[in-house]
């Protein structure tokens, strides 16, 4: 029986889940962060201890609990920890520990088993790396005042608990937390609870908090600062606060939780709100409970330097994590294969959480530029995914970052929007308050909803298979069919779903006009719907985009559609004239019209004013710079949207009185951003004579930046784009000096503008010293580079030539791979850069790719489907354009 024994330790040991025999009920956890080197090995570092009480419900002779990373203290009995029963029982004799750093486990191995029924309580003493790799308890950096400060802060989702003490670290193990921080006097220590005691001593001080709610893991957070705060509590930079900089979060923050109050029908769960601004910090932000952590560009806003659209951005991102106060941490998911329900929920309702608190804005339109449209992108692949994984198929602490992507967000919440449309909001809501998937089924019975199926049955072929369809309709004989809408019409679906790649379709149409009161279901492959059957009238289908698919024509209603645009486009909504043209480029990559069609639902703009429809057109036209911009197309494409934008952009200057202030409308401030981004970028020379000199009169006056902060992004890149190394050294020691987060990034994004690649060349190498570049900002400075037409080949080469040092030693944690693979291969549609993509996968494949070996899938596929789109476009491409200009 030894060896039986011995085998099935082994399983149980490489096996990435915990066993189910011992259950977590309460931590009592106390660490002691060390702000300063260690004098001996120059690391910082924390020293802890831990207790877990946990019941055995079935009797093992085998302890698992997470660790990661950390070193433990031998214990009086020569092993690393103790282990005592309750209520006076005797706990078995431990026989050996040992760590088990592949699977993240501390393993404890008894002479005798647990017995049923009985609790435990497992004690450890030890030290860990006060590392700045973003994960686990870790430290971040910052100067105030010339004096460099530390700050010791976490990041435990989605599995680094385990790395700042032992523990239970999957989410369905729930539990108390009793947490002591012991930190230097003058030093505040936060964490999810209020504060139990405070003792001062000389040397330390002790901050003992209340116990947590009952929660998971991956929802704790410590911080140790010398922060100051504001009323709700938000926290940051003592310098920033002095200016103003977190006032508008605490005045957001209070309508967005009563607006969630009364969404879900529950009072705010908790005793307190803290939300807090890092200078250092991987991900936008975190729902910590009662504790959120935000980078400070998400969290800060300075109205004198802060564009609409950081302020846009900290409304919602703050409705996202208070969101999640409910549902994610009060109701958690058991397990990481959902993560779709948790964030795709979240980002849906912080729409209507940032709608409440700025009514003026519109912003639940948005979602169908920032979410649905960019996620059509994605789901259009063979390389995408369903919504819901299977349990069994997400173990590895990688294959669970890998989770949280475009799909599980932008998809998540387009998904959701549609069945709160077809469901109505408030019965939407009712079905939430019964807490979900029992779900909507009672709260559809009580309501008389008319569903030409039960609620699950229409959401499952939404959420079980990937991909969505092209509706068709045939407005000559009412025909409506589906098909599934794959960006590259020649590319294959190995992966079967037992719904056929077939969906329950609810669409809203209208019909010449006037809009059709009725959700008309295309439940089948195809159907008629007599009312199509337009002779002359127009048929636009999908109004608003409540439904998460996309819609062709036959080419006479297309026509019809021109003529409305051309005479009065106003009558088409406005979100269904950004659909028109983000449908018609798609349908055109994917083969279903000719590119010559999409090309044309862009011959309207000159007449068009709003945000949507432009925004939609720029990010489709973008892809055609990205594959055009080194051929003979790219000038021909120049002139035409300089003669397009060149109407949009005097109507701005009028609306602004020769640019003295900004338009009122928050669409429209983002309008007049793509006017000067387009008018400079297309060579209008009135728009680069302006941009110029307002950038020069900065270079004069440092003290005083008069551009407005909507338009300095913009300003700044084109300002470098034609100016040499003067203005980047300018635009390099502002960034170095600038005190609000947001004020760097719209820096660090311009400096990668300028057309000197040797100014391009000394940039990249800045991000490999954490010094000059913060390690979290790394792989955005690396794909601006990418971004820019000259640099492009720059950034691809420095990310081939540094990808091992990047990858195993220099950005490990803190490096966004994924998006660095995607940055640098965007332009390529060329079989020589498909070959060197593919040397560079060969080279690298032993030490894998992580967490972007999925991006790196889908580079290979893009990269050949650009090699295609180019040979069968180039020419009608340049044809139509050159047509337009002459």
């Amino acid at each position: 029986s030894c060896c039986f024994l011995s085998e099935n330790l082994i399983n149980v040991v490489a096996f990435y889940r915990l066993p189910t025999d011992l259950v977590p009920k309460f931590y009592n956890i106390t660490l002691w962060p060390r702000l300063s080197r260690h004098p001996d090995t120059g690391l910082y570092i924390f020293t802890g201890h831990s207790t877990v009480q946990f019941e055995c419900v079935k009797e093992t002779n085998l302890i698992l609990i997470h660790s990661n990373k950390l070193n433990y203290t031998k214990l009086d009995e020569a092993h690393i920890v103790r282990l005592t029963a309750s209520g006076g029982a005797s706990a078995p004799i431990i026989k050996s520990t040992w760590l088990q750093p592949k699977t993240q486990y501390l393993v404890i191995e008894l002479n005798g088993k647990l017995s049923q029924g009985q609790t435990y309580q497992l004690y450890a003493e030890f030290t860990g790396e006060l590392a700045d790799d973003l994960a686990g308890f870790y430290r971040s950096e910052y100067e105030e005042d010339g004096v460099r400060k530390i700050v010791a802060t976490s990041q435990m989702h989605p599995t680094h608990a385990r790395k700042t003490f032992p523990c239970f670290d999957e989410p369905a193990m729930k539990a108390v937390f009793h947490m002591t921080l012991i930190h230097p006097p003058g030093t505040v220590a936060l964490s999810n609870d209020v504060v139990d005691a405070t003792i001062d001593g000389v040397a330390v001080t002790q901050t003992k908090f209340e116990p947590s709610k009952k929660m998971s893991s991956y929802l704790l957070a410590i911080v140790v600062s010398d922060y100051t705060h504001l009323r709700i509590r938000i926290w940051a930079r003592r310098k920033a606060i002095e200016q103003g900089q977190g006032d508008y979060a605490l005045n957001v923050t209070g309508p967005v939780l009563d607006f969630f109050q009364s969404y879900y029908n529950i009072s705010y769960p908790l005793s307190k709100s803290d939300q807090i601004a890092l200078p250092d910090f991987y991900f936008g932000a975190m729902e910590n409970w009662g504790l959120v952590t935000y980078r400070e560009t998400n969290l800060l806003y300075d109205p004198a330097t802060s564009s609409n659209s950081n302020k846009e951005t900290t409304a919602t991102i703050i409705a996202h994590e208070l969101a999640h106060m409910w549902f994610g941490n009060l109701v958690t998911l058991r397990w990481w294969n959902e993560v779709w329900l948790n964030e795709g929920f979240a980002s849906y309702v912080a729409y209507l959480g940032a709608d409440y608190a700025e009514p003026t804005w519109n912003v639940k339109d948005l979602i169908v530029l920032d979410d649905v449209h960019r996620v059509f992108a994605v789901d259009a692949l063979t390389s995408s995914h369903p919504l819901t994984s299977k349990e069994d198929s997400i173990v590895l602490p990688e294959q669970i970052t890998e989770q949280f992507d475009t799909i599980s967000y932008s998809k998540g919440a387009a998904v959701l929007r549609m069945l709160s449309d077809f469901l109505s909001e408030t019965i939407f809501v009712q079905g939430l308050s019964r807490l979900f998937l029992k779900i909507f089924l009672q709260a559809v019975t009580d309501n008389d909803v008319l569903l030409p199926r039960p609620v699950q049955d229409i959401m499952n072929p939404w959420v079980l298979q990937m991909g969505f369809p092209v509706v068709t309709v045939d407005t000559a004989s009412g025909k409506v069919s589906q098909q599934h809408f794959l960006l590259d019409p020649e590319s294959n679906v190995t992966v079967d779903s037992p719904y056929k790649y077939e969906w329950p379709v609810p669409v809203r149409w209208m019909k010449a006009g006037e809009v059709q009161t009725d959700i008309w279901w295309l439940l089948e492959k195809e159907a008629v719907n007599p009312g199509m059957r337009s002779g002359a009238s127009w048929v636009l289908a999908n109004i608003n985009v409540t439904g998460f698919y996309r819609v062709n024509y036959d080419l006479g209603n297309w026509e019809r559609l021109f003529t409305q645009l051309s005479t009065d486009h106003q009558v088409i909504p406005v979100i269904n004239r950004a659909q028109l043209v983000d449908d018609a480029f798609n349908l055109a990559r994917a083969q279903l019209v000719s590119t010559t069609l999409a090309l044309r639902t862009t011959s309207y703009l000159s007449l068009e004013m709003d945000f949507m429809p432009w925004q939609s057109a720029l990010d489709n036209l973008n892809y055609y710079y990205l594959m055009l911009d080194r051929t003979e197309v790219y000038q021909p494409m120049q002139d035409y949207l300089k003669k397009q934008v060149t109407p949009l952009f005097m109507h701005f200057k009028n609306l602004t009185s020769d640019w003295t202030h900004v338009p009122e409308g928050h669409t429209d401030q983002y309008n007049q951003v793509n006017a000067v981004r387009t008018a400079c970028r297309t060579g209008l020379t009135e728009c680069q004579n302006l941009t110029s000199t307002w950038f020069r009169q900065w270079m004069e006056n440092p003290q005083h930046n008069t551009i407005h902060p909507n338009l300095r992004s913009v300003v700044y890149c084109s300002a470098m784009a034609a100016g040499g190394e003067a203005e980047w050294e300018f635009g390099w020691i502002q960034f170095k000096e600038a005190s609000l987060a947001s004020e760097a990034s719209k820096l660090m994004s311009a400096l990668s503008c300028t057309s000197d690649t040797q100014l391009l060349q000394r940039y990249l190498s800045f991000t490999l010293n954490s010094t000059l570049i913060r390690k979290q900002d790394a792989t955005s400075v690396i794909t601006s580079v990418a971004a820019n037409r000259a640099g492009q080949s720059l950034a691809w080469s420095f990310v081939r030539d540094r990808w091992e040092y990047m990858f195993t030693q220099y950005g490990v944690g803190s490096f966004s791979f994924a998006s660095m693979i995607t940055g640098v291969t965007a332009r390529f549609s060329t079989s020589d850069e498909l070959q060197q993509l593919e040397e560079f996968v060969e080279q690298n494949g032993a030490a894998g790719f992580g967490s972007a070996s999925l991006a790196v899938d889908q580079a290979l596929e893009r990269t050949r489907a650009n090699i295609k789109w180019l040979q069968q476009n180039q020419q009608e491409v340049l044809d139509w354009f050159s047509s337009q200009t002459h």
